[in-house]
């Protein structure tokens, strides 16, 4: 059997996840090294019930929930390793790159913490642009649309039936109004990632990107900008430089995953967000969970 790991990105986040997986082995160490790089309590960050008053205590804010979100992912994979499992190759959406990284070991958890601590900061003050989520459509409608309106690409390629959309908004206003589909929903973000407005951002990561080494995968990843099997370090640090300003093409990771017949796709992660894109877009294949202590095996 070919068994997938994926690890999710923003928006899988949920409060209380930290407290989920406290049991198990690092989970202490990791917040507290994060926590020191981050100057916060990351993971209080991640147990706070009510609406915070301080922005940076925000989980939903994005220099918290990538830190967040990868802590949480690094220390349920180990667990996995720990327990004699392992996959084929792995896949992570947005920020669940890095995690696939990591899990790859192409990256330590230190580099991890450090990297994702500039990718975060240059993300959040992006300040152009938005994005919105487009649910239930007609494809070849939205390609058309997106051709015809400038300043607005698809910045994640979700599946069939969601894609995710970047750009101005008054390009976003403009589509909502032409597009025929279940919902459009604009996203509370700070700016639209994944496209060409991250260009600047884009340059200050890559340059930041040239000083890690990037050691050779322990087995293949599968890149948001380049969706096939890789296991080359020099060409995995070039597509995760080109991936801040490009499209995820989840879509087409996807695909690619079915030719595996006899495929199990495991979603390592706080919830069933990758799960459920799976769910709805191939058939016939097994998808497991992973997101607790009491849960560390498929």
């Amino acid at each position: 059997m070919t068994v997938a790991w994926v690890f999710p990105g923003q928006g899988s986040q949920k409060i209380g996840m930290a407290k989920k997986i406290e049991a198990l082995p690092n989970t202490k160490e990791r917040f507290d090294y994060a926590s020191e790089m981050f100057e916060r309590n990351l993971f209080e960050i991640c147990e706070l019930n009510s609406e915070p008053k301080n922005p940076l205590s925000d989980l939903n804010n994005t220099i918290n929930t990538q830190i967040c979100l990868f802590v949480i992912e690094s220390i349920l994979l180990d667990a996995l390793k720990d327990n004699g499992f392992k996959p084929s190759y792995v896949a992570g959406h947005s920020l669940g790159e890095i995690t696939a990284l990591y899990c790859a070991d192409v990256f330590s958890f230190e580099d991890c913490v450090s990297l994702i601590k500039v990718r975060s900061q240059l993300m959040a003050n992006a300040g152009k642009g938005s994005m919105a989520a487009v649910i239930g459509f007609d494809r070849d409608q939205l390609d058309l649309l997106v051709k015809k309106i400038d300043d607005i690409v698809i910045a994640n390629d979700n599946s069939s039936s969601q894609v995710v959309l970047s750009g101005t908004n008054e390009a976003l206003d403009n589509l909502s109004r032409e597009i025929t589909c279940k919902r459009f929903l604009k996203l509370n973000v700070s700016g639209a990632f994944h496209s060409p407005f991250m260009s600047e951002p884009s340059t200050k990561f890559s340059e930041y990107l040239k000083k890690i080494q990037f050691n050779n995968p322990s087995f293949p990843v599968i890149s948001n900008y380049e969706p096939s099997l890789c296991s080359d370090p020099n060409e995995l640090k070039i597509r995760l430089e080109n991936q801040m300003c490009n499209g995820v093409r989840w879509r087409e990771t996807m695909d690619l995953m079915a030719k595996n017949k006899d495929l199990h796709i495991v979603e390592i992660g706080p919830s069933n967000v990758l799960g459920g894109l799976v769910k709805r877009h191939l058939k016939d294949v097994k998808i497991s969970q992973v997101s607790t202590s009491d849960q560390i095996n498929y």
